[in-house]
């Protein structure tokens, strides 16, 4: 029996990977790394911290910056990501979601955002679903990042459903990768390509509705 729904954003719920992709390429740039759209596949799941880390290393100068000019870096990102977050509107959508929040509500079955995005709050406000979520894990509360399980276990304990009862949606590796370690049944959104550990892979929510999940 299905209580309860956790879902990821950036490519679950909404599709934010070019804008993410612009605010990083701007920042690299600045500082003498150019990085590329595949480069930015590597991105996905994972938090700021962890992405300048990656990039910084790509462009061999992780050994450059102090903590605190790090953290400079990853909040001027975010300011770049978050003027481009001005064009997002409920258009923006991914399909079949919609549909299954609403399905979800009407079967009081409870939905929760577990995303290494900061930005997740303002995005559902943008997109106008914040009120289909009951929860939205605060990602700077963990200790770890994805493939670590301990956002989904946060997310299902906001929620007070049992792992066992909960699926999660994810479209990365390391998103499926946490949801298997933490119990979670995992249904893998492949537009970005193939998820092999996941449970069950879709090309997009349509294909997926409350009735299917419940039987």
């Amino acid at each position: 029996m299905v209580k309860g729904l956790i879902f990821d954003l950036d490519g679950v719920i909404v599709d934010t990977a070019g804008y993410h992709y612009l605010a990083w390429k701007k920042l690299a740039n600045e500082i003498g790394i150019d990085i590329n759209e595949e480069f930015n596949q590597t991105l996905k799941g994972i938090s700021r911290t962890e992405s300048l880390d990656k990039i910084l290393n790509y462009g061999n100068k992780q050994n450059l910056f102090s903590a605190q000019e790090k953290s400079e870096l990853s909040e001027r990102k975010n300011n770049y990501y978050v003027k481009l977050l001005d064009n997002i509107t409920p258009k923006d959508i991914l399909p079949g979601v919609l549909e299954l929040i609403e399905q979800a509500y009407q079967y009081n079955i409870p939905c929760v955002i577990a995303s290494a995005s900061q930005n997740a709050p303002t995005i559902l406000k943008k997109l106008n679903i914040d009120s289909y979520f009951q929860a939205i894990v605060d990602p700077k509360s963990l200790a770890k990042g994805k493939p670590d399980p301990e956002i989904f276990l946060k997310a299902a304990q906001l929620i007070h459903v049992p792992v066992e009862f909960c699926v999660g949606f994810e479209d990365s590796i390391a998103g499926i990768q946490s949801l298997k370690k933490a119990g979670i049944y995992a249904i893998g959104i492949i537009a970005e390509g193939l998820l092999p550990e996941a449970d069950l892979e879709v090309n997009s929510l349509t294909e997926i509705n409350i009735q299917t999940l419940l039987q």
